[in-house]
């Protein structure tokens, strides 16, 4: 058989086309919004963590981010191209916008600004949590908000006391927010290694504070404690090279508010219990979920179990309403959490829509 040589035109466009496809890999590999990877001071730190093992953070029990007996690229194909119904709603979401600049800082004060993104007002401090609030690269390639949620941007962000991040996910650490919101913050409380993408967005060092497991800083009048949650971490291709951590916020009249972030059931929350046997308010993922990934977020038939082991007076559900980063029907995760709260009454359901401010008493 006699190999024919391309037509040179030809060979010239398939160059063309590599060259194009490795220029656009290239960019996309190192835009700053990927981040960067924990290094100097910063890894020196990682590295002394009980919780940081060959290189990655590890949870408190085993944790496989893929459940599946369907093999990885079947589990992935499901999740991007399986649309049941209900996947996204067909009319706008229910929201209301209110000025958090002007909520007085007299009173506490819940607000949800969608998917995991709130804003509150503690002990007369301003405290933001995981704001994602724009639609811009990357976020724009991976997730796209639901009508009605996206009415927050970061110019309605007033200046803030303290802002919190539970992990370096994109649906939790939005390069775009921060970007903007950055000087009008005066403190971020972060898991370790975080502050390493912060630090590259411009961040000033000194307003970063990286937390393991189990520490404790003051922001007085609060004190705020940095504990596990059962996760995992990433962006681009990299896995495990910051923490992921939930936190308890202690005010000074006793009242403790829990900032669970994104977790699968797991024995933690009943350690953190017998840490704090007063869980006043919890704010609990509740959402995005799938038996393919069962470890890394809370089944609907578990969130009973996470109230209880946690002994929640009130509780507020996020990680809903705003992205179909699963397959389940966009308003399933509300429809569950309240037959749970009126089938359980040991807990009471703050059930508020986006925008809406929830006094806390």
């Amino acid at each position: 058989m006699t190999f024919r040589p391309l037509p040179k035109m030809i060979t010239i466009i398939i160059s063309i086309l590599i060259v194009l496809v490795v220029a656009a890999a290239l960019v996309i590999w190192l835009h700053p919004a990927f981040g960067r990877s924990p290094r100097g001071e910063r890894l020196e730190r990682m590295s002394a963590s009980p919780n940081y093992r060959d290189g990655r953070f590890l949870n408190l029990e085993e944790t496989p981010e893929i459940t599946s007996d369907k093999g990885l690229l079947r589990t992935l194909w499901d999740a991007l191209f399986i649309r049941p119904a209900d996947l996204t709603p067909s009319v706008p979401v229910k929201a209301i916008k209110t000025d958090l600049r002007t909520l007085p800082l007299t009173t506490d004060r819940l607000v949800w600004l969608g998917h995991s993104s709130y804003f509150m007002i503690l002990a007369g401090k301003r405290i933001l949590v995981d704001p994602v609030l724009t639609s811009e690269f990357p976020v724009s390639l991976m997730m796209k908000p639901f009508p009605g949620s996206d009415i927050y941007t970061p110019a309605d962000i007033p200046e803030t006391d303290i802002l919190i991040i539970t992990h370096d996910h994109y649906d939790h650490l939005d390069y775009a927010t921060i970007k903007e919101i950055r000087d009008r913050v005066k403190l971020i409380i972060c898991p370790l290694g975080v502050g390493e993408h912060l630090e590259y967005w411009g961040v000033k060092k000194d307003k970063i504070r990286e937390l393991d497991w189990y520490q404790t800083i003051t922001c007085s009048p609060l004190t705020i404690e940095c504990l596990p949650a059962r996760h995992f971490s990433g962006r681009l291709f990299k896995r495990g090279n910051t923490l992921w951590a939930s936190y308890m916020i202690s005010l000074p009249d006793g009242t403790t508010v829990y900032a669970g972030g994104d977790s699968g059931y797991g024995k933690h929350y009943a350690e953190i219990a017998r840490r704090y046997p007063e869980v006043t308010y919890a704010v609990l993922e509740n959402g995005q979920y799938n038996h393919d990934w069962r470890y890394i977020h809370t089944l609907p038939s578990q969130q009973d179990s996470v109230i209880r082991d946690l002994g929640a007076k009130n509780v507020f559900s996020v990680h809903n309403s705003k992205y179909a980063l699963a397959r389940h029907p966009w308003h399933e995760p509300i429809d569950n959490i309240r037959a749970t709260a009126a089938a359980d009454s040991s807990f009471n359901l703050l059930d508020a829509i986006i925008g809406q401010p929830i006094e806390l008493k």
